[in-house]
């Protein structure tokens, strides 16, 4: 099959790789239908995380199922699957508490920027969908995988509820999904942090209220000063460094919480500063197999759109370019076509 593989910073090619085949019996094989470059595989690509050898890469995935280990007993070849970045068996006791990205018996997804994929744990991680979508949905399904239910996540961690005033740091994907999501759960109020006109008229469209382009103290100040001096209610930090976080924790009302969802890099926080604040934190990876289920039906009834975020549209043969234009910011989301 081809196959994406990052070799070093910047480096990666499409190259043939082994067939992926049933190693444990709770396996399924997958092919997929569409794949795509999340925000979080830009960090290795830059160089901020280690790249020690070539690796497969991607971990956003959805498609048809081909083949199904002897223990598998939820999906069947043939069916349209969505499966999360984490696979996860959904029957230990963080799984059953809503938390399957701290599965017992986790897994990583890796190498889903290909044409096929080995999925453990396939009962506990896969997701069908009643038939076979149309094609115009799976760029919106897709998100479903990873950056919606990422977004979701970060604005149920933050506690957002109907009439809130919620800010979301960070307009990548996940912010811009964190924007949709913190309007469908009726927050009245949603303030988007953001510096570029594209992505600025995107979060208008996902339903923010209001923009606020400045950064560091300034936009805690703007923050505070469309908000009366008192903060957001919630706030979602989607993108993962120490200024973001710190931008988070002081927009948030004392009372208030910060949902963070951004994959930490060089992220620290003084106990004395964040006791003082009384501000609620909560996040991690989200456990985007707890939302699936109501995000593909939300998806499949037309009540989300999530697929907007990609504007992009790539042969699997041309990932080397989505990479670049998403480092360059040139795309929020590149899709790919396998």
């Amino acid at each position: 099959m081809r196959g994406a593989v990052l070799h070093a910073p910047g480096d990666v090619r499409i190259e043939q790789l082994p067939d992926p085949a049933i190693v444990e019996p709770t396996d399924a094989i997958v092919r997929l239908s569409a794949t795509c470059v999340c925000g979080s595989d830009l960090w290795p690509y830059r160089g901020i995380n280690e790249v020690t050898e070539p690796t497969p890469i991607g971990h956003e995935y959805c498609g048809v199922v081909e083949e199904v280990g002897p223990g598998v007993s939820s999906v069947r070849p043939g069916q349209f699957v969505i499966g999360s970045f984490i696979a996860s068996d959904n029957t230990c006791p963080h799984c059953r508490a809503g938390y399957q990205s701290a599965c017992a018996h986790k897994v990583g997804m890796t190498g889903a920027q290909a044409e096929l994929l080995r999925v453990p744990h396939a009962d506990g991680t896969l997701v069908a969908t009643p038939d076979d979508p149309d094609p115009e949905l799976l760029p919106s399904l897709l998100t479903l995988s990873d950056v919606m239910g990422t977004g979701w996540f970060a604005a149920v961690a933050a506690g957002v509820r109907p009439g809130m005033t919620v800010a979301v740091v960070g307009d990548g994907a996940v912010g811009l999904l964190g924007v949709l999501s913190a309007r469908r759960m009726g927050a009245e109020r949603i303030i988007a942090m953001s510096r570029h006109e594209p992505r600025q008229k995107l979060a208008t469209e996902f339903g923010a209220t209001d923009v606020v382009p400045e950064r560091g103290d300034d936009a805690v100040a703007r923050i505070h000063d469309l908000t009366d001096g008192v903060g957001a209610d919630a706030v979602l930090e989607c993108v993962g460094t120490g200024e973001a976080m710190t931008q988070a924790i002081r927009s948030t009302r004392a009372g208030g919480g910060v949902g963070f969802v951004g994959v930490p890099h060089g992220v620290s926080i003084p106990g004395g500063r964040l006791f003082a604040t009384m501000v609620r934190l909560h996040g991690g990876p989200a456990p985007v197999r707890r939302f699936l289920p109501d995000l593909i039906d939300a998806t499949l009834r037309g009540e989300i759109d999530p697929g907007r975020v990609f504007d992009l549209d790539l042969p699997l043969d041309e990932v080397a370019e989505g990479y670049r234009a998403m480092d360059e910011r040139r795309a929020i989301k590149a899709y790919l076509r396998p």
